[in-house]
């Protein structure tokens, strides 16, 4: 492109009508173009026209709503999150607490207590007169029947005490008939006015007296035999001889004076004593004629039936207990006296009951509350507490196991507080 093409203007030319400073602007401004564009090779960009006025408003407006837009979008962000906050903090000002509910425990509970098995009848046989033993006929372990011959006594002392109370009986009964003989005489005269009747008074106590010691002859002879009968030791009852202490040639002494000798131990074990001792909370649902059942370790799985037949009827005031014996058949003779084993008794009064943890209940001056929450607030409730199991207690009025009671409650909680709750998983109820 030559400057044919491109002619320079003139300073002043076509612009009439501005001030000299924005002809002497325009005149630099276009000197300026003609020397960028006069290289070789580039061309100048047509000139747009001006914007109309019109459309410059509107893009103007355009953007003066989307500052208004945005400065809203600003300002409704700010709300919310102010909004929010607000929420949060009084959500925060809420507190939160674990709930639970009360365990249902079924109206009747199974007491188990340890027990000891006695023999029904126990007794020491000692022998009733004194000598040697010659034998024994049964030995320890022994089943024996009442009556039976268990040992036999050698008692020479009583044999001869026995023949000398005979020869004086016959002694009293010679006496006997003189005395009767005088007395009978003596009446005689005495209606013959022959004798006094002083005499005749005299032989008849003397005839009374010879009848007095005829009958003490008499007795004696008979405890003699009775104690020489003792001779043959039988059994008292029916039962097993748990215990035999001494041999044949033994000297035996008469009664239990001496320790240790006597000579067979006898134990009744059809049926069996059981002694079980019951806790003061637990007595009142001890009656007599109960079912109870009674295990022992050296018989898994096996339950033996009885019947409580009486108790003290007091509570010992040392343990607090309720001693109970209950009579166990035993017909086989499986069950051994002297054993220890377990009493299981139904205990209950037959009413449905709750129990709650030990870590939900608060203390108040009023008396033992727990938190419940309904509709989000905390109710405090009074509650009546039976019988404490240690980690949970017995709840025998104000409660219901649908209801949902605070765990681990602040001192702060009061009636009608707003609280959020949180559900705690449910504990399986006692057996």
């Amino acid at each position: 492109m030559s400057e044919k093409d491109n002619p320079p203007i003139e300073p002043g030319a076509g612009h009439h009508g501005l001030s000299p400073r924005q002809q002497r602007d325009l005149e630099i401004h276009e000197l300026q173009k003609h020397a960028r564009f006069s290289m070789p090779g580039i061309e100048a960009p047509p000139e747009l026209p001006p914007a109309p006025p019109r459309k410059a408003l509107a893009l103007v407006g355009g953007f003066l709503a989307l500052l208004l837009v945005a400065g809203g979008l600003t300002l409704t962000s700010q709300v919310m999150h102010a909004r929010s906050l607000a929420l949060s903090t009084e959500r925060d000002a809420v507190p939160t607490v674990a709930v639970t509910n009360p365990a249902l425990e079924s109206p009747d509970e199974d007491l188990t207590l340890p027990a000891s098995l006695q023999a029904f009848e126990e007794a020491p046989i000692y022998a009733r007169t004194s000598g040697y033993l010659l034998r024994w006929y049964k030995d320890i372990g022994s089943k024996v029947k009442q009556g039976d011959l268990l040992a036999d006594l050698d008692t020479p002392e009583v044999d001869q005490e026995l023949n000398q109370a005979r020869a004086a009986r016959e002694q009293s009964r010679a006496q006997l008939e003189l005395a009767r003989t005088s007395a009978e005489r003596w009446e005689k005269l005495l209606k013959t006015h022959s004798v006094s009747a002083q005499e005749a008074d005299q032989q008849t106590s003397a005839y009374r007296q010879a009848q007095a010691g005829l009958a003490a002859a008499d007795a004696s002879v008979r405890r003699l035999e009775e104690t020489e009968g003792f001779k043959k030791v039988r059994a008292p009852f029916t039962g097993v001889l748990t215990r035999r202490n001494v041999d044949p040639g033994a000297l035996i002494n008469a009664g239990s004076g001496t320790p240790g000798r006597e000579l067979f131990d006898l134990a009744r074990v059809d049926p069996l004593r059981v002694f079980t001792s019951v806790p003061q909370a637990y007595a009142p649902y001890i009656k007599v004629g109960a079912r109870a059942v009674i295990t022992l370790q050296e018989y898994p799985g096996q339950k033996f039936v009885g019947a409580v037949t009486r108790t003290a009827e007091a509570i010992d005031p040392a343990t607090r207990t309720l001693v109970t014996e209950v009579d166990l058949p035993n017909p086989d003779g499986r069950l051994l006296p002297g054993s220890f084993g377990q009493a299981h008794f139904t205990a209950g009064s037959g009413v449905n009951k709750v129990t709650i943890p030990v870590n939900t209940l608060l203390f108040r001056a009023e008396g033992p509350r727990v938190a419940v929450v309904a509709d989000g607030k905390v109710s405090l409730r009074p509650i009546s507490i039976g019988r404490d199991y240690g980690t949970s207690l017995e709840i025998l009025g104000g409660l219901s196991s649908s209801d949902r009671i605070v765990v681990n409650p602040s001192d702060s909680l009061e009636d009608g507080q707003k609280v959020l709750a949180e559900q705690l998983a449910a504990e399986a109820p006692r057996k």
